[in-house]
């Protein structure tokens, strides 16, 4: 009889801590053993609670880690590299993919830097980063990297995510520009790039310290073209090839720019500008006018020079705030004089980088 009770006793311990530990299969380890004896079944309970309470917390602590290196290596570039977790990665690895690359800055940022102590150039960098980061998350995109105040995103799905983010971030800009104008700051602007093209994911460096990055021409183009959002004088500047793809390109308001061969490249591109998120003004202004000054830019790159000034010059005289129209015309009048080169094509070479 009291082998028989003895034997219960020790059954009833054994089952409880084999309802402990099951859990512990599946990672879960917030079970804790009831048993509350002191003999040899008590004190292994003892032990198993201990255990579970240590791995939890390395646990914990792992996850937390993890969570902030995400934070460094945006989690898009392990799922697009096929790792579950950052410890997985190794140097050297990589996949090709087509994405939309967008490039942004503010501009005359070393101007505006220069009237702040480090401090401030780095809380006002945040206080802008923090705008227009969750808008690039939102449209479906991650961000490769901060490079002072530029920003360089990929977006994996339609170009109409990096274009709609495109817009919504000088939106946030001027949202931003009320609060800095509240406290006395000047406001500031920034310029988008946007192309759409294969590109190279992968990590680069070396064993004790690597990164993950993007190689690609696109990406090197993709800088360019924001580069030109200052010569140009736009909002948002988008390729051909973006332009294309757009699956709702009737929803934007879209006009022709120009034909340029930038600096490093052999072969030219065409650049559109996208001004849905320009101040009200200035976006009537290139609604009324867009029409004509297709047809102008059409005459033009027919070698109808003095056909593309009749209609380009009446309008630089009802708008003299819109540069393109004295770009045009200057061409025009050069080429009339001076004929065109063996070969042109309408292409404008540029020295920028």
């Amino acid at each position: 009889m009291i082998s028989v009770v003895l034997g219960n006793i020790f059954a009833k311990g054994i089952l409880s801590l084999d309802r402990v530990v099951k859990p512990y299969t599946e990672k879960d380890f917030s079970a804790r053993a009831s048993v509350k004896s002191k003999d040899e079944i008590g004190r292994l309970g003892f032990s198993l609670n201990y255990m579970a309470e240590t791995i939890q917390n390395y646990a914990s602590r792992l996850e937390t880690l993890l969570a902030a290196y995400s934070r460094f290596v945006p989690k898009n570039f392990l799922y697009f590299l096929n790792k579950e977790s950052i410890t997985d990665v190794q140097l050297g690895e990589q996949t090709q993919q087509e994405m939309s690359i967008l490039f942004s800055d503010i501009r005359s940022f070393t101007a505006l830097s220069e009237t702040m102590t480090p401090k401030e150039n780095f809380n006002f960098i945040n206080s802008y980063l923090k705008r227009v980061g969750p808008i690039i998350r939102l449209r479906n995109g991650f961000i490769d990297k901060y490079i002072g105040d530029a920003v360089m995103a990929l977006f994996p799905g339609d170009p109409d995510d990096a274009v709609m983010a495109a817009i919504d971030m000088h939106e946030a800009v001027a949202e931003y520009n009320l609060h800095r104008n509240s406290v006395g700051y000047e406001p500031i602007k920034i310029g988008v790039g946007i192309h759409t093209g294969l590109l190279m994911l992968g990590t680069v460096g070396e064993e004790e310290r690597m990164d993950s990055t993007v190689i690609s021409d696109a990406v090197n183009l993709c800088s360019r073209i924001e580069d030109l959002t200052k010569r140009y004088k736009a909002s948002i500047i988008i390729s051909e090839e973006t332009l294309n793809r757009l699956k709702h390109q009737e929803q934007y308001k879209i006009r022709f720019l120009d034909r340029v061969q930038v600096k490093g490249k052999s072969r030219a591109v065409s650049i559109h500008e996208v001004y849905d998120a320009d101040p009200p003004d200035v976006l009537k202004r290139k609604d009324i006018t867009k029409e004509a000054l297709e047809e102008g830019i059409r005459l033009y790159f027919g070698r109808r020079f003095q056909d593309a000034l009749d209609v380009l010059v009446p309008l630089q005289e009802n708008y003299p705030e819109e540069m393109l129209f004295e770009l045009y015309i200057i061409r025009c009048r050069r080429y009339l004089g001076e004929g065109t080169p063996e070969g042109w094509d309408g292409t404008e070479t540029l020295e920028i980088k």
